[in-house]
């Protein structure tokens, strides 16, 4: 068993959140850790305790910088180590909040901090990756903020509204009652992040619109922020028609999950199309998350690895 000594480790911040953190990393970094007294005890594997003791002596650089450190800035430190980009510490900063109305939204992951920040500076962002990685959560949080900051004067929330491998059949009510269900996701995050009643009066006010894919042909958005949301469904038509709606002052995040395209031929899926043919140009950009960046149920991350090797053991036979 090895052990780590920091200086007034009890009484520092890092300490409180390592306390409230530490099965979550002893399962990040495959090893077991108590605190006694002002010692950290790390034991397994000597390749995993080494990794661990070199992780652990980052953070502490980093608290007797004056950080203030949080429990996304263990995960997000520990992400850059482990993608061997340790160099990026040199200039690091703990996330920054999203301040909104009803709550502070903070990056979980690196690539979630990205994402982030990519937002601000690309009129045009692609999130790809897998369920529960909060590419539409942040992308909804971003584009409240925009809003808030006046940077555009309203948001555009668009899904497809494709059916998940079921038949749905005949749906009662109205064409707005008849859509809810493909659209109820985006409030789901909306009214998470928002008060509901300045929601609903945002929604009358048409500040913010929530409407299928089909509804923005023939459009033009300027100054709006446009969350095209399961972007995965769209065909290379649809993808195109409202990749050309964006107008001046306008910015757009695409959200999509690859591993899940309900079309009935997949391959002609908008995103994948996209991918191919404008990561060059300049202005977009492609986030890709993993299952790194889940932040569901743990579950959640490791029945997406399984799924990953299922589909590619099929691909290699």
């Amino acid at each position: 068993m090895e052990k780590i000594q920091h200086p007034s480790f009890r009484k520092n911040s890092f300490s409180g959140v390592l306390d409230q953190n530490l099965k979550k990393l002893e399962r990040r970094l495959g090893i077991s850790l108590s605190v006694r007294g002002d010692s950290l005890m790390i034991d397994g594997d000597q390749a995993k305790v080494e990794f661990a003791k070199s992780y652990f002596n980052k953070m502490n650089e980093l608290e007797e910088k004056g950080y203030n450190l949080k429990e996304e800035d263990f995960h997000i430190v520990l992400d850059l180590l482990e993608e061997g980009r340790a160099h990026r510490l040199d200039d690091f900063s703990p996330a920054e909040p999203l301040n909104l109305s009803r709550k502070s939204v903070t990056p979980k992951s690196l690539t979630q901090q990205e994402f982030i920040q990519t937002i601000k500076t690309h009129d045009l962002v692609f999130g790809i990756g897998p369920a529960g990685t909060g590419k539409t959560y942040l992308a909804m949080a971003m584009a409240l903020s925009f809003l808030q900051n006046k940077a555009v004067s309203r948001i555009i929330l668009t899904r497809p509204a494709v059916e998940a491998g079921e038949k749905l059949g005949f749906l009662p009510g109205d064409m707005q009652q008849k859509i809810n269900p493909y659209l109820r996701p985006l409030y789901d995050a909306l009214f998470d992040l928002a008060q509901k009643e300045q929601v609903n009066r945002l929604i009358e006010r048409n500040i913010i619109e929530i409407a299928p894919l089909a509804y923005m042909r023939g459009r033009t958005l300027n100054s709006s922020f446009i969350i095209l949301d399961e972007a995965q469904n769209t065909t290379k038509e649809q993808m195109k028609m409202i990749l050309t709606r964006a107008g001046f002052d306008s910015n757009m995040v695409v959200t999509a999950d690859i591993t899940q395209i309900d079309l009935p031929r997949p391959e002609r899926s908008g995103v994948l199309h996209s991918m191919k043919i404008l990561s060059k140009i300049s202005g977009i950009a492609f986030v890709h998350f993993s299952e790194r960046d889940v932040v569901r149920h743990p579950l959640v991350q490791k029945i997406i690895k399984a799924y990953q090797k299922a589909e590619a053991k099929s691909r290699n036979k």
